[in-house]
């Protein structure tokens, strides 16, 4: 038995360490927490198809731990997995489908998830930004961010710049290989990391997909994090950034984007759609205690921050508000 269930869709990495940590983040509160994720279904063409065949994964995981633990309360992470939901439970979510499925992408997804985001016993979105996004009216909702630390001691900045592109499309590489061309002077590097899919050009190297303690080793030798997604639902790869002593050059992209506001804050000169002078101002003329300013600015989504939220507010909320 255990008193929590999170249903996870694990569709990819970064989900199943966000969900990893939020299981964490519970237990160390002091509850009983069982974690199922939905099994890989079949690959098909269209997002819309793609939410069903992962729905439908996530039901049938559902249904499978609320047999074996008898929880009391049940968290689905990712709205995708809350909307075939066997029960009603918690939705743990990073943007909804009403602003990351336009048009036929999210056709039958977007009606269904007003429903579950109304039925709901609590909500649980990881920015502001997120539930500002979602559709109204809603549950009641705890902001429960993703937590990032420091990855080691800082090391010696050898590489420029560093980008993660593992949907190249959608973290704009086009954009940021763009601006590199133009920004680039002799002997300086750009690391794409999470693709392979990285056309040949002077000063970029391709390190493909890392493990997590490879990529986090490569962000402390960087001296700057450069993106510029077409729409950012969380932007972990950025808060890492931070926390590992990059500069955060970035588009002022839509969407939740923890890192924007963060950004802004530290140097508005490195948040522009302009990105050739921003990497060229933050390689040159760095803003003073950039590093020692963004840990203080990550600080609400550090381990220990998190962990009080959810002890003092989460918790609380989803044993009272889901019982047996």
């Amino acid at each position: 038995m255990a008193e929590i269930l999170i249903v996870s869709l694990g569709s990819t990495s970064g989900l199943r360490a966000a969900d990893a940590e939020l299981a964490g983040a519970l237990e160390r509160a002091g509850a009983s927490v069982a974690v199922v994720a939905a099994r890989p279904p079949r690959e098909v063409r269209t997002l819309a198809l793609t939410d069903l065949v992962w729905a439908r994964a996530a039901r049938a995981a559902a249904q499978r731990g609320i047999a074996e633990h008898r929880p009391r309360a049940v968290l689905y992470a990712t709205v995708t997995a809350a909307l075939l939901w066997p029960r009603p439970g918690a939705i743990r979510y990073d943007a909804p489908a009403a602003a990351n499925r336009p048009g036929r992408h999210g056709l039958w997804q977007r009606p269904l998830e007003r429903r579950r985001l109304r039925a709901a016993p609590l909500l649980v979105p990881q920015a502001p930004g997120t539930l500002a996004e979602s559709p109204t009216p809603h549950a009641p909702a705890v902001v429960v961010a993703i937590p990032v630390e420091p990855s080691g001691p800082a090391a010696l900045r050898d590489i420029a710049a560093i980008t993660y592109a593992a949907n190249p499309e959608k973290k704009g590489l086009d954009r940021v290989l763009a601006a590199w061309a133009a920004a680039r002077r002799e002997g300086e590097e750009l690391v794409v990391t999470g693709t392979e899919r990285v056309p040949r050009a002077p000063g970029v190297r391709a390190a493909g997909p890392l493990e997590p303690a490879a990529y986090r080793a490569l962000l402390r030798r960087a001296r700057v994090f450069v993106t510029a997604p077409r729409r950012e639902d969380y932007g972990v790869a950025q808060l890492e950034a931070l926390a590992d002593g990059c500069l955060l050059v970035t588009t002022a992209s839509p969407g939740p984007y923890a890192a924007l506001p963060l950004a802004r804050d530290l140097d508005a000169r490195l948040v522009t759609d302009d990105l050739a002078p921003a990497l060229r101002a933050a390689l040159d003329d760095p803003a003073p205690d950039y590093a020692e300013r963004a840990l203080q600015a990550i600080a609400p989504y550090r381990r220990a921050a998190v962990d009080a939220v959810v002890r003092e507010a989460l918790l609380p909320r989803l044993l009272g508000a889901d019982g047996p």
